[in-house]
This record gives structure tokens, C-alpha cells and sequence, in this order.
């Protein structure tokens, strides 16, 4: 048995409540932990549902949650801690995503949100609450080697593997994680949670970006305030202008659609220039990179080499690519030699490394 206090942060969703059931079945004390974002969906109706006993609200802005932990705490029958976070979200995730469009880049925000929120403050809390360790619904596996060295690694189930979103966490906050699920396939954990009459408060899979709720990312830009739609001209790589474009914010590397521009071969979106305001397009062919440029380095299982092999994934949905690191002499940078050309590496991404199905580390992509 398993008599310590973890933490784990409930969302509503199947993926935290089984994991949160299977930590109590280990014989674990579990406390829950929800956040106030500022970007729920708020209704007249949810104000007026009175909280479970076992709900400790932090504010009365935390009253929005009400509904859906309550769903869950009854399930479980656990205490859970619902903490109005939202300046601090605005300020570590939702402005450096905002900023990022307005500097050409194409962000990943659960790549800033890991280190600063989840895994930065929300380990926080669960400290001060008397937990030991912090459990998420994240797909990956962990292992400690004989010398008590932290390993991640890729989640069991290959469709939901979620490695790549922990690469930018300090090692030392990771070495407090638990993640239940890391074995598991979700097809699998549907069954055992409708054989165990569990059952989540949201309907459907999570979406990508959790503070935009439809989807639509450039008409969120478009609401913030400041953010202003600036027309600019639409060039090739030769300087050429073929048409306008309405604002930068609406492109990333790679794209095709809405470029809206006729040519002599199909453009796509090469690169953004937001000093002068102009989107570089050209040919597919054109897409392809030898080598990028990684900074802000973060390294889960740190390199004895300046220069080394590992699989660098560009994006979360890149398969991988075989290629040679090499370290700046302050090893708070480096270039990324791909053994084949990649298409589409876009700065502001997340370039992440691997050895195998072992997270090594990773960095954000500048070019």
C-alpha cells in the first residue's frame, strides 16, 4: 500500500479521473487539484449549483468549476482544491502565446504552459497542500535507472503519446510527476472506466488550445486588445510581390491554404517577416531544411558530447527525424543537422530530442 498524499489535476475528462481512480485503487491518499483559467465557458446555470462537501473553492471565481468537480469528487470520493489562476496564466501562457504571433513565430502553448503552470505552479500547490508527488492524465512512462537518474519516455498507447509536450519541464519537476496512464491505451482506459461506471463531465476529446474554445485561434488574436490585422505585401523569395495578405497572424510555415494568390505553381508559405510585414511563399520544394537553429535549451537526460546523434521531432505531429546535435560552447543553444532534408521547420515550434522512445530534451526553433 501506498499511504503518501499525491496530487492530481482533475479537468473533467476521462484521461485525470481514471488516473486519479487508479492512484486510489494503489491505495494512495489523492487530493485534486482544478484551475481557474479565466477561460471556461461560463452559465447562469453553473453559478447557482451549490459545491460538493468535498470542494474547497479558493475564490468566488472558482464557482464556474462547480459543476464539473462535483461530477467528479462524488465519483471518486475525494477532496479537490479549485484555485483561481487566471493572472498567471494570462501572464506565463496566454500573452507568450499572443506575442509569439506578433513576432512571425508559430507557438506551442502547451509547451510554455508544462514548465510555468503544471508542472511550476500547480507543483507548488500540491506541495503546500501536503502532497508528495503530482499526477497528471499525460501519456507517458517513466523509469528510474540504478542510480536514481529520472527516464521519460513515450506513453505505451502511440496515437496519445504526449512525451514530446515534457520536454521543455526541469528535470527536477519531473522527478515528481506520476503519470498512471503512461502504460495504457485510451481505447483501453474507456473500457475499465465504463466497466467501473466512471464517466467525465466534458463530452469529447480535450481541444488543442484550452483558452480558445471553437478552435479558431485568429479571430481569438483578432479580440485581444492591440492586436491589430495588418495588411502587407505577399512576395517570393526573389523579392517578386504576387499579391496582399491581411495580417501575418493568419500564416504559418508550411501553409498552403488562403494564400490566395495566382502563379505559375501552387505557393506555399516559406517564411514571415514581420519587421517588414511581408509573407515569403514559393515552391513546395522550397520547404525543406537541413539544419534549424534550437535555443533555450532544457535537458531531461543531459549530454556528455558537444556533438551527438539523437531523433528530433519538429512539431508535435512530426514522426522524427534521425540528425546531429551540435552544442554551442554555452550549450544553451544548438544546430540540428537532419540527416534528410524536413519540410516545413517553423520557428517557434518546439525541437525535441530523443534517443529511441527516451525524451533526452529539447529547445524552441528560431530558423
Amino acid at each position: 500500500m501506498n499511504s503518501h498524499t499525491t496530487a492530481v489535476a482533475v479537468s473533467g475528462g476521462i484521461d485525470s479521473l481514471y488516473a486519479a481512480w487508479l492512484l486510489k485503487k494503489a491505495g494512495h491518499k489523492v487530493v485534486g487539484i482544478h484551475f481557474i483559467t479565466g477561460y471556461e465557458p461560463v452559465r447562469a446555470a453553473h453559478q447557482a449549483v451549490s459545491p460538493s462537501p468535498r470542494l474547497t473553492l479558493h475564490s468566488e471565481s472558482c464557482r464556474v468549476a462547480i459543476p464539473a468537480m462535483n461530477h467528479v469528487a462524488e465519483q471518486l470520493d475525494i477532496p479537490i482544491h479549485i484555485i483561481d489562476i487566471r493572472d498567471r496564466f494570462e501572464a506565463e501562457v496566454v500573452s507568450h502565446f499572443e506575442k509569439a504571433y506578433r513576432d512571425g513565430l508559430t507557438p506551442n502553448p502547451c509547451l510554455l504552459c508544462n514548465p510555468t503552470v503544471k508542472f511550476g505552479y500547480l507543483l507548488d500547490v500540491a506541495e503546500s497542500l501536503g502532497a508528495r508527488d503530482l499526477a497528471t492524465g499525460h501519456y507517458v512512462r517513466t523509469r528510474t535507472d540504478e542510480n536514481g537518474g529520472l527516464h521519460i519516455l513515450k506513453g505505451e498507447d502511440p496515437f496519445k503519446d504526449q512525451s514530446y509536450f515534457l520536454a521543455m519541464v526541469p528535470p527536477e519537476r519531473l522527478a515528481k510527476a506520476v503519470f498512471p496512464l503512461g502504460g495504457l491505451r485510451k481505447e483501453e482506459i474507456k473500457k475499465e472506466a465504463a466497466r467501473e461506471g466512471l464517466t467525465s463531465f466534458a463530452k469529447g476529446e480535450s481541444q488543442d488550445i484550452c483558452f480558445i474554445q471553437d478552435g479558431d485561434y485568429k479571430a481569438f488574436l483578432q479580440s485581444r486588445p492591440g492586436f491589430a490585422m495588418e495588411p502587407g505585401p505577399i512576395v517570393t523569395p526573389d523579392g517578386t510581390e504576387v499579391g496582399r495578405h491581411l495580417g501575418l497572424h493568419g500564416f504559418t510555415v508550411g501553409q498552403r491554404r488562403g494564400i490566395n494568390c495566382p502563379g505559375p505553381y501552387p505557393y506555399y508559405v516559406l517564411a514571415l517577416e514581420p519587421e517588414a510585414n511581408r509573407l515569403v511563399v514559393g515552391k513546395k520544394e522550397d520547404l525543406l531544411s537541413e539544419a534549424c537553429t534550437v535555443t533555450r535549451l532544457n535537458w531531461v537526460r543531459p549530454p556528455t558530447e558537444d556533438s551527438f546523434e539523437a531523433t528530433c521531432k519538429i512539431r508535435y505531429s512530426h514522426r522524427g527525424s534521425p540528425c546531429r546535435i551540435e552544442l554551442d560552447p554555452s550549450r544553451e543553444g544548438a544546430t540540428v543537422m537532419f540527416d534528410a532534408p524536413q519540410s516545413a521547420v517553423t520557428p517557434g515550434q518546439g525541437a525535441v530530442f530523443y534517443a529511441g522512445d527516451e525524451v533526452l530534451g529539447g529547445g524552441w526553433i528560431t530558423r
